[in-house]
Formats: C-alpha cells, structure tokens, sequence
C-alpha cells in the first residue's frame, strides 16, 4: 500500500472494514459447514434405525461401517464406530414424525428434523453431551440446544447448566406478572425467574446471616449473574433511594436488557413472609417514580428466600398491584464454623510468607 494510501483515512476504514466482512464471510461459512456436517449425521442416525441395521447386520455393524465409510472418504472424520451409534441417538433423541426416507435412496423428499435449523449449528460435542445428560427426554434437550444458541454457551457452560437442573427451575416462580404486566413482558418476566435459585457457588459458615449471604453473592458476581440469567446488568448493592422523608436500601438493583426493565431483588435468610410483599412493592415503586424512563418498561421485584409456601405466596402476590416473584433458593456448600474459625487469615498467610523469604 503506497504512502499516500495509507495516510488516505477513508481508504484505511475501508480496507479495515473489507476484513471485518471476510472475517464475518469465514465464520458464516464455517456455521454453514458445521450445520451440514450435523444434518448428514442426523440424517444417517435416520438410516440407521429406518433400516434396522443393528438387527440385519449383526453386532459388528457399526464396525463393519465405520471401516467401509472411513475406506470410502478417507479424508473425512468423526466416522469412528461410537460416533456413528451417537448418530442413531441423535436420531432418536430428535426424531421426524412419519415416513422415513432412507439417505441411501437419495431421495430430497425426507422430512427435516422437528426442531428447525437451529440444533444443527450447534458443534458436535455439545449434541453429544445433550444425548449423555437428557436421557431421552427430547424437550430437556431443546431447551438446553436453544439456550446455548442463545447465550453461546461452551460445552463446559452447557454442562454446568445441565448439572444445576436449569430446565426443571427455569420459569417456576411464583409470581403475579400475568396479571400485572403486558402479556409480551409478563411471559418474558415470568422466563427469566428460577426456583429454586441455585447459591452452590458460595462457601460460607452453616450459621450464615443475612449480611454475611448477600455479601457473598456479590463478591461472586459474575457467577451470581449467570444464575440470574442472560440480560442482566448489576446497577448496584444497597442502592439508595429516597422515600419521604426518609432513605430506604435496596438490597441489589439490576436493569434486564431484554426486558427493558428495572429489576429489584430482595434475599431474605429466612422462610418467606407476606410482609416481604409490601416492602418489595414499595422498592418497586420507587425506582418506578426516581429512575425509570419513558423508554423503560414497568420495574419488577424478585424476592428470593430460603424456602417459602407457595400457598401462602400466591395469595400474598394477589394482594399487591406490582408485578413480582418470589422464588426459594439452595445452598450446600457450607464450611462448618469451628473449620472455618481455624483458617488462617490472609494477614497471617503473608507474615507467614514474608517470614519464609
């Protein structure tokens, strides 16, 4: 590139912008590569059964193919005998209503797989772990293929969420916002709440209180907020708000991206009690009136304790016009306090190690 070129500043975002649309060129021609690698493995695990291979040809079948395909495009992989049995279970797991038309006929009329596109760009060793974890159960395994589409999570995410049980939590707070909120935002409100909400990350005392638990959450916030879930934004701990003439704190404020909204989470230490309801609301309220705008979509409150009636919750949520959730929480990973008592500070760890030099 010649000197005058390079000082030529539209020339130079140019040239920078035609390697960003390359690079945008490779990485969707890498998707669409990935996704007809994942069709033509779904669509042999549809042969497979259509076939009744296993029964016809024996016990070395997958052997016998695995040997014969690997003959017959020697440069491809992923033909190994147990990648091929993954196929069928591929199949299985994501099966298509009707008729089944043999690959081997090449024929174009075989029906696509229920689910649409979307499964078939996720890479390989996330449909395998999905056929391990989901045993069977199609709708667990949907649910997990879109969310990992979704917030592209790694195959290590995808197994961390799969371990916290997200499909049998996601969604399962008690909660009014289908009577409080617009349809569109109360079935988007009503997703992003769990329960119970799951605390394992943290590792503090058995006799743990309120202060010593929420301070716990946020000096784990980013693993806090994969919890909460995709869209949320920390604005702040204790966030002060004036009421009257007096200033209350929110326990930790979050704006959800998708939501558009405001978002006031209360953690309580103990069971759930109707009266959290009005302290909630009035939270709520308040961000409403000092910090929502026109833009913005009504808050909503969560209130997350460490068990609750559901009874009980339903017909104390009946009783406040604001749209908020009430969910329980687990916590397991406790140090018990004479152990943790006898931890070294972490003073004491560099007197100790500056002693050693």
């Amino acid at each position: 590139m010649s000197e005058l070129m390079r000082k030529d500043e539209a020339y130079s975002t140019w040239v920078q912008e035609l390697k960003k649309r390359y690079r945008r060129g490779q990485i969707k021609a890498s998707v669409a590569v990935n996704a007809e690698v994942q069709r033509f493995y779904w669509q042999l695990g549809r042969d497979i059964v259509a076939m009744d291979a296993e029964n016809v040809y024996g016990s070395r079948f997958y052997s016998s193919l695995s040997r014969d395909l690997i003959h017959e495009v020697p440069d491809a992989q992923g033909f190994s005998p147990a990648n091929l049995r993954y196929m069928r279970r591929f199949y299985e797991l994501f099966p298509v209503e009707g008729a089944i038309v043999p690959q081997v006929a090449e024929q174009s009329t075989a029906k696509v797989s229920p689910i649409g596109e979307e499964l078939f760009s996720i890479p390989w060793g996330h449909i395998r772990l999905l056929i391990e974890k989901c045993k069977g159960d199609t709708s667990k395994a949907l649910f997990y293929a879109r969310k990992t589409l979704e917030n592209n999570w790694s195959r290590a995410m995808l197994g961390n969420f799969i371990g916290t049980n997200l499909y049998e939590r996601q969604g399962k707070a008690v909660s009014n916002f289908a009577a409080t909120l617009p349809a569109s935002q109360g079935d988007l409100a009503q997703e992003i709440t769990r329960d119970p909400y799951n605390f394992d990350f943290l590792a503090i005392r058995e006799r743990y209180d309120e202060r010593e638990l929420k301070d716990a959450l946020m000096d784990n916030i980013t693993k806090f907020l994969l919890e909460l879930g995709t869209g949320f934004a920390s604005v702040g701990r204790e966030y002060r708000v004036q009421i009257g003439q007096g200033e209350q704190w929110i326990d930790m404020l979050f704006y959800h991206i998708r939501l558009r909204c405001y978002v006031v989470l209360e953690v309580k230490v103990c069971d759930f009690e109707p009266a959290f309801m009005g302290q909630l609301g009035t939270y709520v309220v308040a961000v409403n009136h000092q910090l929502k705008s026109n833009e913005d979509n009504p808050t909503i409150g969560l209130l997350v304790c460490k068990s609750l009636d559901k009874v009980e919750a339903q017909y104390a949520l009946e009783s406040t016009s604001q749209p908020i959730g009430v969910s329980g929480y687990e916590l397991s990973k406790l140090i018990p306090e004479d152990f943790k008592g006898s931890l070294p500070t972490i003073e004491e760890i560099e007197a100790e190690l500056g002693g050693a030099q």
